[in-house]
């Protein structure tokens, strides 16, 4: 037992390792600020000028929108970029397990989010006068959205190829499609019931329902439902990024 908690610990500590160098690398790269950082709020204040919406729906919509394409943008970005400069070889070849390596890159984009997710909550609350019903909740929901949509990012970036452009295009396509079927521009109440089933096909919807019971204090959906469908889409999308990296070794990528 005393070994097993050896190794998770060195384990996590490797992770940590690979964040950090990463963070310290890679979040002032002009991509990381585009995409994860510019785009969410063009979209937010694109989006809301010259709709009537009240401070607390439109902090709520804020978060949603930061977390989604923030986290998900450093996957698409980081890693097929080392795998370019060739540096993240030497990563797989590192004494630690894929897994770890992984983990590693999911907490490079979930901690980006959160940090930008802050800076949107402070500028609602301070700026936009929103009140927020459960802080807790918030905080709870941004790091948990953060680290889901981390891994969404995961799975494009783990696409073999030493091109950033070739993921960027479907990472961006895809994340799009799952904007507009969700419930973050057109609120589930309002929606046709068609509409509806697609919007429950989109994690975002269930990440912009929990901000609503944080921020709003009331959502469209039971709020367990929410935690629970986002914290199963991160395992889900963590399956096939296993699965991608283990094919790119084949490969030679």
């Amino acid at each position: 037992m005393k070994n097993l908690w050896t190794r998770i610990r060195d384990e996590l500590n490797q992770a940590w390792t690979v964040t950090l160098k990463d963070i310290k690398v890679y979040y002032l790269r002009p991509g990381m600020i585009m995409f994860g950082f510019l785009m969410p709020f063009f979209m937010f204040f694109s989006f809301s000028v010259r709709r009537e919406m009240a401070a607390d729906e439109g902090l709520s919509r804020l978060l949603a929108l930061t977390i989604f394409f923030t986290a998900a943008a450093a996957g698409p970005f980081i890693i097929p970029t080392e795998r370019r400069m060739g540096t993240y070889d030497r990563l797989l070849a590192a004494p630690m397990s894929l897994l770890t390596l992984l983990l590693g890159k999911i907490a490079v984009g979930a901690f980006f989010a959160i940090m930008v997710a802050s800076v949107a909550a402070v500028f609602g609350i301070f700026f936009l006068d929103a009140t927020v019903a459960q802080p807790a909740l918030m905080i709870v929901g941004i790091i948990l959205g953060a680290f889901t949509f981390s891994t969404m990012g995961l799975v494009f970036g783990s696409i073999p190829t030493h091109n950033p452009g070739d993921v960027q295009m479907p990472s961006t396509l895809i994340r799009w499609v799952l904007l507009f079927v969700s419930g973050v521009f057109i609120p589930l109440s309002e929606m046709s019931i068609t509409a509806r089933g697609f919007s429950y096909l989109s994690p975002l919807t269930y990440a912009q329902d929990l901000m609503n019971h944080a921020v709003l204090g009331a959502g469209e959906l039971n709020l367990w439902l929410d935690i629970s469908i986002l914290v199963l889409s991160g395992i889900f999308f963590l399956l096939p990024s296993v699965k991608l990296h283990q094919r790119g070794r084949v490969l030679g990528y």
